[in-house]
């Protein structure tokens, strides 16, 4: 692991997120990390093209477009002096966290677009689960969100609002290629070492022998790198099942795939993922596999 890419926006999910990307930073022994703030698009245009002359005369147009390009222009230079103490807030609490290499970047356009030039040279991707527009709209997901996990390539680690140190690991497993991708990252670093591993498989009944022998390959090859997991197969429907369980076993860090088993998961997040992200408290570390055309 060599370099995270953390994106902030300054919504009250930025700070928790500046220190689980240090946890992770730490633990993964990480070179150095990019902190990425991009400012949306939208906020800098301006309504130049609009024409008013219809409606209120030629001067009188012309006047109030002049005044708007002036008002969207001090709007610029408030959001880019915005911008530079987001990034400096981000700076002060990562290297508070013990994080000593931080690049502060600063693009403006959308989130997405910007993420292909940076994501390439990153190993892990840490995001808040709702930005400053939907920080306060529990139910919903942010759209940044799910257009990030959609498009990237890498392990999404999303945070929750409040901060709570890592101790107990849960891999909601299904045997999936992302669910194997999981099992890799595990077995590729350190990042775990000395936490305690649980693996619970959603089955239709917790005899199923298809979804044990699957949940006992993966526990073969987690003993393999020095682990003893904590191995269980729960019968219901996989939202409800993972969520008691993360409150029964004190869990305070979910790793899943990123996508179900739908034809259209290459479009929408799998149904699954989607709602244990806008129902858990805890951070989701989200892997998926290779996109095919």
């Amino acid at each position: 692991m060599k370099k995270i890419l953390l994106c902030s926006d300054g919504s009250a999910f930025a700070e928790n997120t500046y220190r689980y990307g240090a946890w992770f930073a730490n633990k993964l022994k990480a070179e150095e990390v990019d902190v990425l703030c991009v400012t949306d698009i939208r906020g800098q245009q301006t309504m130049s093209s609009q024409n008013l002359s219809g409606s209120i005369g030629i001067d009188a147009s012309e006047n109030l477009l002049d005044r708007l390009v002036e008002l969207e222009h001090e709007k610029a230079k408030i959001n880019h002096q915005r911008t530079k103490l987001v990034l400096k807030a981000a700076a002060q609490t990562l290297k508070a966290e013990g994080v000593e290499r931080i690049n502060l970047l600063h693009e403006t356009g959308f989130l997405v677009d910007c993420l292909s030039e940076f994501e390439g040279s990153c190993d892990l991707i840490v995001l808040g689960k709702r930005g400053e527009a939907a920080e306060f709209a529990s139910g919903h997901l942010g759209a940044n969100l799910e257009r990030v996990v959609r498009s990237s390539h890498k392990p999404c680690l999303v945070t929750s609002r409040q901060f709570k140190p890592i101790e107990r690991v849960l891999i909601a497993y299904d045997g999936s290629p992302s669910c194997q991708k999981i099992l890799q990252f595990i077995a590729d670093s350190s990042v775990f070492a000395g936490l305690e591993l649980h693996i619970v498989t959603v089955a239709k009944n917790a005899t199923d022998q298809t979804a044990i022998a699957r949940l006992e390959s993966a526990k073969q090859l987690l003993q393999e790198t020095g682990f003893e997991p904590v191995c269980s197969v729960r019968e219901g429907h996989s939202e409800k099942v993972i969520s008691n369980y993360v409150t029964e076993q004190d869990i305070s860090l979910l790793l899943m795939g990123a996508y179900g088993h739908s034809r259209i998961r290459h479009l929408v997040i799998g149904s699954t993922t989607a709602q244990m992200l806008r129902s858990s408290h805890i951070p989701v570390l989200l892997f998926r596999d290779n996109p095919h055309p």
